[in-house]
């Protein structure tokens, strides 16, 4: 085994990694001045200019199909990104992206929804969570019936990211009850002038997303996304990509924070030694930096597995629950290390502390991990002894 990135493996993340610490990390006091007024950390100006700089870099579109202009670099390679993304709390992302499930669009539907949001000319959410619905996808209640060409779609969303800003949405209503969540759940590509409107929905984060409501509104039969009844596959489809994006990120977070928590060790000074002498900081250093590694092997491996086209949802699932965890227990002990300095909002590790807490939530659970996981295993679907071969 090699376990060495390749050259481009290489140079993407030094690439990334450059661009993160010059043009990204400069800007975190300005980011949290501004989320504590209570306004976006990044205005539509410099969001756009960081674009433009990473574009020119070639971070473009990095997991987009050449075809339409992105670079396809491929789960690996977005992995990687992703981790050198996490080390700022800096709200950016590369441009050039499309959620997965837009590529089941229709040649007609491609020219209204894909490419634009490509582009980044028109914004997307994906609603599929309701109020009694998060990790029981199939039980959404949010209804579609058709008159003519039309549906009509009642029903509320919540929880939905980019929910107050998106132009359109992907909706999950149920179109058959009676077939239940394989067969009777349709996706919709619903724009927010067809009547829809959102509301905000305040967390202890920096993350506020929406709760949408649908009332009698009326969408064409032409904007069905994919096929009538299959709404479900294309859900778990979306959900099962981004799993293991979570567990990246945090790598990346994690490390930032570990190396702020050992420069502060070294540096504060108790009874006349650094308290990096102490033992107990020094355990607290330790299991970060071990866990810290064992979430960036198995969250790779999910990312490989993805390339090589082979079937990584079980792995995907032990990244999210190890990874989302370990970010969880690095910031909190980075936290405790800084002592009072690290509860006070002077430093931004209590800002990573409330954002890391949503990585044990979204996406699925730290109980729906554990349940695929167990379930995997008890029924035999794969093997605590097996190896790819």
């Amino acid at each position: 085994m090699d376990f060495r990135l390749g050259k481009e493996e290489k140079m993407i993340q030094r690439t990334v990694r450059e661009f993160v610490k010059n043009e990204l990390i400069p800007l975190e006091q300005d980011v949290l001045r501004n989320e504590r007024l209570g306004l976006p950390g990044l205005s539509l100006e410099q969001e756009k200019s960081l674009a433009q700089k990473a574009k020119r870099l070639g971070f473009w579109g990095i997991n987009t199909p050449e075809e339409y202009g992105g670079a396809d670099l491929g789960s690996l390679a977005t992995a990687i990104t992703m981790m050198e993304l996490g080390r700022t709390f800096v709200p950016f992302s590369f441009g050039g992206y499309a959620d997965n499930i837009l590529y089941s669009c229709n040649e007609e539907q491609k020219k209204r929804y894909l490419l634009p949001t490509i582009e980044g000319t028109r914004r997307s959410c994906f609603a599929l969570t309701e109020p009694g619905a998060g990790s029981d996808a199939g039980s959404i209640r949010a209804t579609a019936k058709r008159t003519g060409d039309e549906w009509v779609i009642n029903g509320e969303k919540i929880f939905i990211t980019n929910g107050n800003e998106a132009d359109f949405a992907m909706v999950f209503a149920v179109t058959d009850k009676e077939k239940g969540s394989h067969g009777g759940i349709t996706c919709f590509l619903v724009d927010r002038e067809m009547g829809w409107r959102s509301e905000r929905v305040h967390t202890m984060g920096e993350w506020d997303p929406a709760a949408l409501v649908f009332e009698d509104v009326h969408v064409p039969h032409e904007n069905i996304l994919g096929e009538e009844g299959r709404g479900f596959d294309l859900a778990m489809r979306w959900i099962g990509t981004a799993r293991w994006v979570i567990p990246a990120r945090a790598i990346g977070a994690a490390e930032r924070l570990l190396g702020m928590g050992i420069e502060y060790a070294n540096q504060r000074v108790t009874f006349g030694k650094p308290i990096a002498e102490r033992q107990a900081i020094q355990w607290m250093i330790a299991d970060s930096a071990v866990e810290i590694d064992a979430t960036k092997w198995i969250t790779l491996k999910a990312a490989w597995m993805a390339d090589e086209g082979l079937d990584n949802r079980h792995q995907a699932s032990l990244s999210k629950l190890y990874g989302a965890n370990m970010a969880n227990q690095v910031v909190d002990r980075v936290l405790q290390i800084h002592g009072g300095m690290g509860y006070t909002k002077e430093l931004p590790i209590e800002r990573w502390y409330r954002e890391m807490r949503l990585f044990r939530i979204f996406d699925g659970t730290d109980e729906i991990q554990r349940m695929i996981i167990a379930r995997n295993l008890l029924k035999g679907h794969v093997k605590i002894d097996e190896y790819l071969e």
